[in-house]
């Protein structure tokens, strides 16, 4: 059985891929985490699997690095592990640097030091190796209401730290497959939601205050625009991007549900007044808050190429998604 290193895999998307993957008994799986506070051992449902092996420990640190790389000679790393944050980015820059830059080059050179002898020259045995590095479409920078979708030739316009810092460790990943012909391939997503999210990001912020009776804050005027795609569709099209995907490519993964943030509030409420009603609508206890600095006005991706090419295609509508989700976020807050 051929490992496969999965770093983060104690957080958001990294456990809901070793969740799902894990069972089908394909890879032995060595999830790297730091469990910072993005990342949480609860959200493993498979720690017991005979195929599933658990390090706490630093991508930023060389010496683990290696000696788990000559340890396990990994056929394939999925790279998930990033600060990720936009807010924490502006407050605390320096973390990111370090993390999703630094990071993902100790990850690559261990990777190339294993597989290949020289540029272009694979050993033998690692011929099929694959480098998945995940991204995402913050990197493009913004979009008004009337321009396009973000394709995977849309010139990057980074601006905030975090996606500033994901920008750069997608040059660095080029730079290895243009410079030494390593085997990386790229996916650059739109904004995750599912089971097992971290409390801050904006989904779940929205369904805790509700249910705790507390102001919902939305920046600005709630106007700004995401691409949201479920989780699990997410990890399949990863799973599809590293057995599928060509070398060198990079493959734009998107849900193809454009909402602002005051309807994502909306429709949560609405669905909360359904599942556990009050005597009052929870839409009630939105608030407006101060605006981000530097907030993006709208995200949105063109997946059509990892449609076309791999075949893949979200299960999951919003509707249908935001659903499961917020069911899965009630039965979690009222335990």
């Amino acid at each position: 059985m051929q490992n496969i290193l999965v770093t983060g895999g104690a957080g958001f998307i990294g456990s809901n891929f070793i969740n799902h993957f894990v069972p089908q008994n394909k890879y032995h799986f060595v999830n790297l985490d730091l469990l910072t506070y993005a990342g949480d051992l609860d959200n493993i449902e498979v720690s017991d699997a005979e195929n599933y092996t658990f390090i706490e420990g630093d991508i930023c640190d060389k010496s683990l690095l290696k000696s788990l790389f000559e340890q396990y000679e990994f056929q394939k790393v999925i790279h998930f592990a990033a600060e990720s944050h936009v807010d924490n980015s502006i407050s605390n820059p320096d973390a990111f640097i370090k993390t999703n830059i630094t990071g993902t080059f100790n990850l690559l050179h261990e990777a190339y030091q294993l597989w290949m002898s020289e540029p272009f020259q694979f050993n033998a045995e690692f011929e099929n190796a694959r480098f998945l590095h995940i991204s995402t479409d913050e990197v493009y920078g913004t979009l008004e209401d009337d321009e396009s979708l973000f394709t995977e030739e849309t010139a990057y316009a980074p601006n905030s730290p975090y996606s500033a810092s994901k920008a750069s460790s997608d040059f660095i990943v080029r730079s290895f497959f243009h410079t030494y012909g390593m085997p990386v391939i790229t996916t650059n997503c739109s904004n995750n939601y599912g089971p097992h999210q971290h409390d801050e990001k904006l989904i779940p912020t929205i369904i805790r205050k509700a249910i705790h009776g507390e102001d919902i804050p939305i920046y600005g005027d709630g106007k700004n625009i995401r691409d949201w795609l479920y989780v699990l569709d997410h990890c399949k099209g990863i799973n599809l991007a590293i057995h599928e995907g060509k070398i060198g490519e990079t493959y734009n993964i998107g849900g193809k549900n454009e909402r602002n943030n005051l309807y994502i509030a909306h429709k949560i409420c609405e669905i909360l007044d359904e599942l556990k009603p009050l005597d009052s609508n929870y839409k009630d206890q939105i608030s407006f808050v101060k605006d981000r600095p530097g907030h993006d006005f709208r995200y949105a991706i063109d997946a059509s190429k990892i449609e076309n090419n791999l075949g893949w295609k979200a299960d999951e509508n919003f509707e249908s998604g935001i659903k499961k989700t917020v069911d899965w976020y009630l039965k979690k807050y009222e335990k």
